[in-house]
This record gives structure tokens, C-alpha cells and sequence, in this order.
């Protein structure tokens, strides 16, 4: 029997070592400077603890906190020890639940029988500093499912049991323990080695969530954090929350008097005068660019029987985030289910299944700003970020196997030029490729990868491949956008789909003179009108382009004896479709400029016998905060250029 394996490294190379190495071992025969740097480590793609040993041949990774695994890890660590034991150590009655990591940061879930609030995170902070600066070691010890649950419950930890319980294993229950603390969390790991490896934190806020996410659980309390590698990425991180805070398009909408949601409609939009006007500005816009491009404009029932989403295997998939009415049909003893559309793509293909298609009309390129509701959990809505009715700018191509890559390329030429034009020079593109589990051969599966690749090389494009990523019927491609404060945003997709023509029937004629199955594109820009028109406006802090901007100019009087002039400005600029208000009211000039600066007006025109005079507008810039003066005719032409849409 061998005593010896071989360790095969990231960059290919190869060592020998004995069987029963230790991940530190490892570490340590690469060089003294990764074993002290280093954190845990991945055996064949699987992230273990530095003490773990390794008894086979393997391709083995070391993990540092300067990677992403390892400040994961580290994060880990610090939500499910330092942060755990804080907790016991403050509130010895309270169970604890789960403490996993998110991006950026990490949370912990637990049962308190005292109110804990916002008000006791630095008191848990200072708890955890304390732990941190003990510099214990961690240990893990494997334990049966008996011993596992018989520990735990010693210990009262009611959630720590049930987790065991549910498992579905016998064996093998990692627990973690901190020195002579008396500590122990049930934990899949991998932590790091001691706490002295723990980098600079902050807790964040404190939340409700309920156990498993199921509102029929108990309450728990939910403290969220946020841990980085050093004090200087910390509060890096810190400046962009406060930034991302003074952005958030809630505050702003109120601001701007946009829009509001309120309990009588969860995650409905009561869109305000001003807010649907940016809607309608963009609307029109993508309008626009969609007809240029070839596409023809549909609109689809709102209402669809259970049927055609029975057909098209949407019932299956989504029928619990659905809105389902029930109809007494007239004259029948029976009731009609019917659904509200979660998505716009079976409605589609009745479009294009109306009348005999042939390959000459391919490609078809239809497309609908599509009203789509989905049922979202309560505790996941979050203004117009994600809501339970929304509006895509939804497309559908369809075309033949040989159009895939000049509509693919066709389609991420038109999406570079929107998203240009709304701000966003550079976005991310992801090419996710087949699952496990998908429906199609593997010769479309190719040709179908191939040719989204191929388009995406021919533009000279950088992207990333995400193997597995795919949907069941078909590759895709998703845009990633990166808003002014560094933030991404998954908007636009474009998604080839062999499966649902087949499902629903639709059909071309070829040039063979047989009928074939169209391809299927699924694709949109912006994704969702409200998630997108929220971006937006967290992109620009309120402080939109002119030609969306719901008020593009606000007339302010400096005395009564220049309403009628300003009046008859306002009605020019009425007269030319450009979107200005008038302020005639008896207030200090400071004060009218403040308060339409908080509602980020971006030009005011300050009124007064001086301009009345000689025929001109004073108008301060918000963006550049400078004030020029001109012409009335120049000030309506250079309004004229500035607010129509772009080309």
C-alpha cells in the first residue's frame, strides 16, 4: 500500500507527500510564508478546515483572506463564532439558529427572550472585540447524529437539534469549539485556524426573520455584519453604504414626490405624476430604439386560462408565485381558473402560432412592455428593487438555428447602445452554459453555445463563462451593469430556448418545403421597468438627464411684479412639449431654490425685474451648480436640444 500522494496545484505542478497530510502540511511544504498566511484549504473543489487531512491523490488549493474563498471563510468565522458567542456571552438564554454570509458581509439568527435592538449593537460589537482579542485557537471535533443531538440538547439549543434532525445524514456533524471558552456551534465549516486571523468588522442592523423563512415559524432576531480583511477595505466599504444610503431611490421618491406603495397593495406602484413621467420618457424611448431595430410592438392578456400555462410548464414551475382568480363561467357548472401572467413568453408564441410562418419571414422580433405580476415573499420586497407587479420591456426573436449569432450580435449592439445612452458605459456579460438537467441534444446544446460565443467574440467583448449556469432549455447570456458607486446590477438577458416552440407547437415552413421548430429568444434590456427606473435613479442620486427628468425646469419669482413674464415663459415652454412648473409663491428666493434642489430640479430660473427687463433667464445648473444667463430664445432652443431623446 502506497504511503505517498500526489498534490496537484492551481497552477498545474505537482508534489509528493505523504497520506494523512494536513491542509496546514500542505501549506507549509509550498512555503513558510503561505502556511502562516494561510486560512483553509479546497481538496478536489471541496473547502475544508487547515487540519483536515488528505489521504488520495487530489488537486489541492490554498486559501489566504486576500482571495474571495478565504475572506468568505473569514466572514464565516466571524458570523458563526465570534458573533455566536458574543451572543450567548450577552444573552446566556438565548438559542441559536443559523449565521451564514451574504454579500459582503454575514448574519446570525437566534431566539431571545429580552428585546434586543439597534441600540445593543455596539454593546454586541465591543462583546466581540473582546472574543477577537483572545486569540483562540478553533478546534472542530466529528461527531455521530446521537451524540450530535444529545449535546445540543444538553444545552437547550432547540434550533441546533432540529437542524441535526433534518439532515438526512447519520454521521460526520462538525462542531467547532474556541479554546477553554466552553463555546460550541454545529457548523459546515471551514473556519479559520484562531481568531487572531480575524480582520476588521461592524455590525450593520438588526432585523425580524422568521425560522426557515416561513411566516407559520417563530420570530427570531436577525443581527447582520459586515467583516473585510483590514480597517482600510472596512471602511471603504462603510463610505459606499453611506453613499449608497444618501442614494436610496426610496428616499429620493419622496424627495421628488415619484411615487408610493402602500399595505392595500404589497409590492404594487402607486405612481405619482412625476415618477410616471420618467416611466413614460423611458418607455418611449425604448420604444424607439426597439422599432429601429426592427421589432414589432404587441400587447398580450393580462389574464390567461391555466391551460396555455399547463402547456408551456409555467403551472408546474411557478404556481406558487402566481396570482390565481377563479370565474363562474355563465351557463356552466363548473369554474374557469384562470392566472395573472408572471411572464409574457407563452402569449408570445400564440402570436406568432397566429398564421403559417415561413423561413423567408424569419427573423420575427416581437416585443411588449409586458405588465407581469409575481407573488414575492413579504420580508424580500424592497420598493421598486423587487416588487409583485411590474412591467418588462420583454422581447421574443424568433429565427432559425443558422440566425442565432448575427441576432445575438444584433441584440447586444442595441443593449450596449441603450445602456450608453442611460449612463452605463461598461457592462459585465456572463455566458452560462448548459445544466445537468436540460431538455434538447447535445448538437443544439453546441451549436447554440457556439454561436451566443461566437457573436460575443465577434464584438471583441470581454465576458465569463459560468458552466451550468443555463436555463433548462438553453443557454444565456446576462448583463451586468455597474452604477456610479461601484454597485453591479443584473439587468438584460438573452436566452435561446429549444423547449418552449416545441411545448406550445409553433412552427415555420422551410426552405425544404417541411416544417421545422423556430428557435426561441427570450430577451430584455432593462428587465423590469420598476427595478431598472430604480438603478437609475440611485445611479444619478436623483439627479437625472434632462430629457428624463419629471420637471426639466422650474420658473422662480423673485417678486410678484414678474409672474405675468414668467407665466408667459412657462407657456413657451409648454407650447414646445418641454415639462416646466412655475413657482409665483410669496417666499424668499434661497428658500424656493433649496426646496427644488431637494427635489433635484435640474435648471431653475431665477425671475426678476432684471431679466423681466431685458428679456433674458437667469438659470442655475443643479449638476454644475453655476448659474448663466440667456436669451429667451436661446434658454428654449438650448431646452429644446438638451431634453429630446437621445438618438
Amino acid at each position: 500500500m502506497s504511503t505517498e500522494i500526489t498534490i496537484t496545484l492551481p497552477d498545474g505542478s505537482q508534489k509528493q507527500a505523504p497520506v494523512g497530510i494536513s491542509g496546514l502540511e500542505i501549506a507549509s511544504m509550498i512555503g513558510a510564508g503561505l502556511a502562516k498566511a494561510a486560512i483553509a484549504f479546497s481538496v478536489n473543489g471541496e473547502q475544508r478546515d487547515l487540519s483536515d487531512i488528505v489521504n488520495q491523490d487530489s488537486d489541492i488549493s490554498i486559501f489566504t483572506v486576500d482571495s474571495d474563498e478565504g475572506l468568505e471563510i473569514m466572514r464565516h468565522t466571524v458570523a458563526a463564532q465570534v458573533l455566536a458567542r458574543a451572543i450567548k456571552n450577552l444573552y446566556p438564554s438565548a438559542k441559536l439558529a443559523i449565521g451564514p454570509t451574504i454579500d459582503d458581509g454575514f448574519y446570525y439568527d437566534f431566539l431571545c427572550d429580552q428585546t434586543v435592538s439597534i441600540d445593543d449593537l455596539p454593546k454586541i460589537e465591543k462583546e466581540m472585540e473582546k472574543i477577537v482579542a483572545s486569540k483562540d485557537l478553533i478546534k472542530k471535533t466529528i461527531h455521530s447524529k446521537n451524540d450530535a443531538i444529545k449535546g445540543f440538547a444538553d444545552l437547550d439549543e432547540s434550533y441546533k437539534v432540529k437542524i441535526i434532525e433534518d439532515s438526512g445524514q447519520d454521521s460526520d456533524f462538525q462542531i467547532y469549539n474556541q479554546g477553554d471558552s466552553g463555546f460550541i456551534d454545529l457548523c459546515r465549516g471551514p473556519h479559520l485556524p484562531s481568531l487572531d486571523k480575524v480582520g476588521s468588522f461592524k455590525l450593520t442592523k438588526i432585523s425580524g426573520a422568521y425560522w426557515k423563512g416561513d411566516s407559520n415559524n417563530e420570530m427570531l432576531t436577525r443581527v447582520y455584519g459586515t467583516a473585510w480583511k483590514n480597517d482600510k477595505d472596512l471602511n471603504k466599504y462603510l463610505t459606499l453604504l453611506e453613499e449608497a444610503e444618501k442614494r436610496d431611490h426610496r428616499k429620493l421618491a419622496k424627495q421628488m414626490d415619484l411615487f408610493h406603495m402602500q399595505e392595500e397593495a404589497p409590492g404594487m406602484v402607486f405612481w405619482h405624476p412625476k415618477g410616471w413621467s420618467i416611466y413614460i420618457a423611458l418607455q418611449n424611448y425604448i420604444r424607439k430604439k426597439q422599432i429601429a431595430n426592427g421589432y414589432d410592438e404587441i400587447n398580450t392578456p393580462l389574464v390567461v386560462d391555466r391551460k396555455l400555462w399547463e402547456a408551456s410548464g409555467h403551472w408546474d414551475k411557478y404556481r406558487e408565485n402566481m396570482f390565481i382568480t377563479e370565474i363562474d363561467e355563465e351557463h356552466a357548472n363548473e369554474k374557469r381558473v384562470n392566472a395573472l401572467k408572471p411572464m409574457n413568453c407563452p402569449c408570445h408564441v400564440q402570436v406568432y402560432n397566429h398564421g403559417l410562418k415561413s423561413y423567408r419571414d424569419l427573423p420575427i422580433r416581437l416585443a411588449e412592455f409586458g405588465a407581469c405580476h409575481r407573488y414575492e415573499a413579504s420580508g424580500t420586497m424592497h420598493g421598486l428593487m423587487r416588487v409583485r407587479g411590474f412591467t418588462q420591456d420583454d422581447g421574443h426573436i424568433f429565427c432559425t438555428e443558422d440566425q442565432i449569432e448575427s441576432e445575438t450580435a444584433s441584440f447586444i449592439a442595441l443593449l450596449s447602445n441603450i445602456y450608453t445612452d442611460l449612463g452605463f458605459d461598461t457592462f459585465d456579460i456572463k455566458l452560462s452554459t448548459r445544466p445537468e438537467v436540460r431538455v434538447g441534444s447535445d448538437e443544439v446544446w453546441d451549436k447554440a453555445e457556439n454561436a451566443l460565443e461566437a457573436a460575443i467574440k465577434k464584438l471583441d467583448l470581454p465576458y465569463s463563462v459560468e458552466e451550468g449556469g443555463g436555463a433548462f432549455y438553453g443557454p444565456k447570456l446576462d448583463f451586468v451593469l455597474t452604477d456610479a458607486i461601484g454597485r453591479e446590477w443584473q439587468c438584460g438577458t438573452f436566452q435561446a430556448d429549444f423547449n418552449l416552440p416545441e411545448r406550445l407547437d409553433a412552427e415555420y415552413v422551410g426552405e425544404d418545403g417541411t416544417k421545422h421548430r423556430p428557435v426561441m429568444m427570450h430577451r430584455a434590456i432593462l428587465g423590469s421597468f420598476e427595478r431598472f427606473l430604480g438603478v437609475l435613479i440611485e445611479n444619478y442620486a436623483g439627479k437625472l438627464p434632462l430629457w428624463l427628468a419629471p420637471t426639466q425646469i422650474v420658473f422662480m419669482t423673485v417678486t410678484d411684479e414678474v409672474s405675468d413674464y414668467a407665466s408667459s415663459l412657462k407657456a413657451q415652454c409648454d407650447a414646445l412639449n418641454l415639462r416646466a412648473e412655475l413657482d409665483l409663491r410669496n417666499e424668499k428666493i434661497g428658500y424656493k431654490i433649496r426646496e427644488h434642489s431637494t427635489a433635484k430640479v435640474p435648471l431653475m430660473a431665477v425671475i426678476g425685474k432684471e431679466e423681466m427687463a431685458s428679456n433674458t433667464v437667469s438659470i442655475r445648473n443643479l449638476s454644475e451648480n453655476k448659474t448663466d444667463t440667456y436669451s429667451v430664445e436661446e434658454a428654449l432652443n438650448l431646452l429644446v436640444d438638451s431634453s429630446s431623446l437621445p438618438s
